[in-house]
């Protein structure tokens, strides 16, 4: 039906989606009865067991497990997303209205982040669909790299003629290493002049890669004092002063400004919390637009209108408090095959709908956009007016910088200047290098009430729960085609990495005074969200019960005991079903998103792998810091890309083989692996014994339930059984068995001395 621009401008700019969820409903409702059941059961019976112990730590779990999934059907039993539509967004607002945009990407090393990656972003954010002048790009280099910086200089003189070739001919992906690759061409159909200028672009971003790869390869030299580079001459990355940049401004692109904030070897630098927070200040005083979007700098965007989607929700909502801020998911170009190390997230597809339907998604570090008003602590019912807000306490909450404290109060009391009266960044330097000081948060507000939260690696998720907390909704946009694509971890070890850092930060949270249950009673985070945080912030706490499961099948199986009831007990149908039911559930929400049947089992497999050593070992290195044994460590996941002829690392016959190095994480998985395999073969060594001319129910009295769950374990481990047995890297270190081997000799042994007192 045709609409009439009348008619369209009467029309909502967003529209929330809700699903029909009445089959999941039924299945997770199925499954709970079920684990109910077993609850029920091993309360019945525990007092006829001849052994508690195996019996009791079985309940424990089992509640444990039922809990879980009690906090996951609250996050999923409603479903819904939201739409947008950009066209209405233009026929209604005119250019000159759309608000500015501080964009920052942040980068900490140009080894495991590289430069091309960063640069590639870079590219695809200046060539967004949007104004111009409402632009502003920050790159923060934790590394404080002259290679970065260099790179940065010649990507900015690429995207002078770049931007305007992508947005003469509509390029829809506006990255070059995407846009160029080795068997891309110009169409026949295509007019002469679009060929002559894809071929010239092509051979220029060339030249472009060839600058940044050699540059990588040769030492900056300081031989002109006078130089662009001096200043990183003999610089440490740990200790230094800031350097702040102005790239570009007063062009035809979005102003382009280099940062590396001071660091000090006596201060701690709060990792990416403390660089967002720099961040936030530098563009506080050099544009201060009312809007920030932060990107990892391995995030390019895929979707050249995705400001213009943003713009649908954040200007959609006759309130503010109904959209704090945008998350934008993360998706994954050029992604493994079945997604081999299971972190590809498509299994969270549901979560994050159903988060849809509460308080709002969950930020998660990158992808998103927030009004800079939340940020510096507003509430959704503060009604601050400029003449209300003293000079004392912004300086108390800001700083000592009088531009900061300006521009703080402009965006508090909703006064933003307009774009073309403001000051040029090139002459706030000065200013800014003060803001971008180690020692500026000293008696302030920042990373406290302010800006980023201190206090966990997950900083994100720790900043996303107070703003929650103070009663913003948070609203998820996934525009097609995905407005976002980023680098997956391409190895197991980095895999293992990213998720004991997650699993670190978010355990972090749970203890801090940012728990969901302590802001459900004293601030506006809603009871039904609070339960969906505490279902990501358990992760790590999840891996003790998780370990203590896996253990049992061996432990009854050495000692004689059980857990699970005997094939004679008609009660055996419970844990069979939960098995059975709970596996046809995922597999039907997989298949659901267009999931193989290889991918589904890769992601219940390593679901366990994960949990045994990732998170237990995030949870671990909480449990010692608190005990003041260690200090949290912020390791950045290494980035893999291609090469300029389209070449990278998915091409390698060998990229879905598991690597293993001398990283401790791998450690329980293989003590788990060892322990089940010695069970088993005590289990073969009993049926062995057998004599089958007796009744066959005796037969069916021995642990054939724990039989089973030895074996799935050892089908979810069989990567770690072929790592005792591989070649180089593709082996785990013997250092790593050795200790294994170690531990799983000392349980063995204590249990099977445990055996007669049971």
């Amino acid at each position: 039906m045709t609409i009439n621009v009348q008619d369209s401008k009467s029309l909502p700019l967003q529209e929330k989606i809700v699903h029909n969820n009445k089959m999941a409903r039924a299945m997770e409702l199925i499954i709970l009865s079920f684990l109910v059941s077993m609850l029920v059961y091993r309360i019945i019976s525990f007092k006829h067991q001849n052994h508690n112990f195996p019996w009791f730590l079985a309940f424990l779990c089992e509640s444990w497990f039922t809990f879980i999934w009690i906090l996951s059907m609250n996050i999923k039993w409603n479903q819904s997303y939201t739409i947008t539509y950009p066209e209405r967004l233009l026929e209604r607002v005119n250019e000159f209205e759309f608000p500015a945009v501080d964009i920052f990407v942040t980068t900490a090393d140009p080894i495991l982040e590289p430069c091309i990656i960063t640069m590639n972003t870079v590219l695809s954010l200046l060539a967004i669909e949007y104004p111009t002048n409402k632009l502003a790009l920050y790159l923060s280099d934790d590394a404080c790299s002259p290679h970065t910086y260099y790179s940065l200089v010649e990507t900015t003189k690429f995207a002078k003629l770049w931007v305007p070739f992508c947005k003469k001919y509509n390029i829809q992906v506006r990255a070059p290493f995407r846009y160029f690759t080795s068997n891309s061409t110009p169409l026949e159909d295509d007019c002469l002049e679009f060929q002559h200028q894809w071929k010239k672009m092509k051979n220029l971003y060339g030249d472009l890669y060839k600058k940044i790869e050699v540059a990588a390869q040769r030492p900056f030299t300081c031989d002109d004092p006078k130089s662009e580079f001096a200043v990183f001459c003999d610089v440490n990355r740990s200790d230094h002063q800031a350097i702040i940049k102005v790239i570009s401004e007063n062009t035809d692109l979005p102003i382009v400004i280099y940062i590396s904030r001071e660091k000090n070897l006596k201060h701690h630098h709060q990792y990416k919390a403390g660089a967002m927070n720099v961040l936030t200040r530098v563009s506080g005083v050099m544009t201060n637009a009312p809007l920030m979007l932060n990107v990892d700098c391995d995030m390019y965007a895929n979707n050249p209108q995705v400001f213009l989607h943003a713009m649908c929700i954040l200007l959609g909502y006759k309130n503010d408090q109904d959209c704090g801020f945008v998350q934008i998911p993360q998706a994954f170009h050029d992604g493994l095959k079945d997604d081999p190390f299971g972190n590809q997230l498509a299994n969270y597809y549901y979560i994050t709908n159903g988060l849809g339907a509460l308080q709002g998604i969950f930020y998660m570090g990158s992808n998103c956009f927030h009004r800079r008003k939340v940020i510096y602590g507003l509430s959704p019912n503060d009604k601050t007016k400029s003449g209300n807000i003293r000079n004392e306490d912004l300086h108390k909450v800001f700083g000592k910088s009088f531009e900061l404290r300006e521009s703080a109060a402009e965006i508090l009391s909703g006064s933003n200047p307009k774009i073309e009266n403001r000051t040029s960044p090139s002459t706030l330097i000065n200013a800014s290098i003060d803001v971008a000081g180690y020692s500026y948060e000293y008696g302030t507000d920042w990373g406290k009430k302010v800006g980023w939260l201190y206090g966990s690696t997950s900083e994100d998720v720790l900043t996303g729960i107070n703003i929650h907390g103070k009663g913003w909704k948070s609203v998820m946009c996934s525009p097609e085609p995905p407005a976002f694509l980023g680098c997956a971890p391409s190895t197991f070890p980095s895999s293992l990495i990213q998720q004991k850092r997650w699993a670190n930060g978010l355990t972090e949270i749970l203890l801090s005074d940012k728990n969901p249950l302590l802001l459900t009673m004293k601030g506006n985070l809603w009871f039904r969200q609070a339960l969906a945080y505490y279902w990501i912030f358990l992760w790590g706490v999840r891996s003790i019960p998780e370990i203590c499961y896996a253990f049992l099948p061996a432990y009854c199986i050495i000692t004689g005991t059980h857990f699970l009831p005997k094939l004679s007990e008609m009660v055996f149908i419970i844990p069979v079903g939960i098995f059975f039911i709970y596996n046809v559930y995922v597999l039907w929400e997989l298949k659901r998103l267009g999931v193989s049947l290889r991918m589904w089992w890769n992601l219940q497999r390593m679901g366990r792998v994960i949990a045994m050593t990732s998170w237990f070992y995030g949870f671990l290195s909480v449990m010692l810091k608190l005990m003041g044994l260690s200090k949290s460590v912020f390791e950045v996941t290494q980035k893999e890309h291609m090469s300029n002829d389209g070449v990278g690392y998915h091409n390698d016959k060998n990229v879905n083989r598991f690597t293993f190095d001398k990283s401790p994480v791998f450690v329980p998985g293989v003590v788990i692996l060892l322990v089940n395999m010695t069970a088993l073969v005590n289990s073969l060594l009993k049926l062995l014994k057998v004599d089958y001319s007796e009744i066959w129910m005796e037969v069916l009295g021995l642990e054939l339930g724990e039989m089973f769950c030895s074996i799935w374990l050892l089908l979810c481990f069989w990567e770690f059984l072929k790592g005792l047995f591989g070649n180089g890297k593709h082996r785990i270190p013997s250092s790593s068995i050795w200790k294994s081997g170690v531990i799983a000799l000392v349980l063995v042994c204590s249990w099977k001395r445990s055996s007669p007192l049971l």
